[in-house]
C-alpha cells in the first residue's frame, strides 16, 4: 500500500475533536493540555479512527465495506506533526501504522470486505 502523509495542524486537531462531540480540554486548550503533561493539545481517538478508515478505504475503493477496526493508541499526534500511514493487506485484513517524528502514534487491524 502507498503511505499517506497528513500535516496536523491545530485546526485539524481541534476541528475533529470538535466534530466528534470531544470537548476534553486537551485537545482544543493548549495551556490546559501542557498543565495535564502533553506539549501541545493532541488528536483524540476518534480523529486517528477516522484517519485509519480513511487511508484504508482511500487504498480498498468505494466498493470496499469496512467490517471492523481495532487499533491502539501509542504516541501522541501534535500540531506541526506530518502523520504518515503505512500498511501492508493480506486477505482480508490491513495491518496499519500510524506514525509521528514522535514515534508510533497507532498500530492495528482493519477488516475489510470487498
Amino acid at each position: 500500500m502507498p503511505p499517506w502523509e497528513l500535516a496536523v495542524t491545530p485546526t485539524v486537531v481541534i476541528s475533529t475533536a470538535l466534530a466528534t462531540h470531544d470537548f476534553q480540554d486537551v485537545h482544543h486548550d493548549r495551556d490546559a493540555a501542557v498543565r495535564r503533561g502533553g506539549k501541545d493539545i493532541f488528536l483524540n481517538i476518534l480523529t486517528t479512527t477516522g484517519l485509519v478508515q480513511r487511508f484504508v478505504t482511500d487504498w480498498a475503493g468505494p466498493e470496499a465495506v469496512l467490517r471492523g477496526i481495532e487499533i491502539r493508541l501509542g504516541a501522541p499526534c501534535y500540531p506541526y506533526d506530518t502523520l504518515t500511514f503505512t500498511g501492508s493487506a493480506r486477505g482480508g485484513e490491513v495491518a496499519v501504522t500510524g506514525r509521528t517524528a514522535g514515534g508510533e502514534h497507532a498500530s492495528g487491524i482493519v477488516r475489510v470486505a470487498s
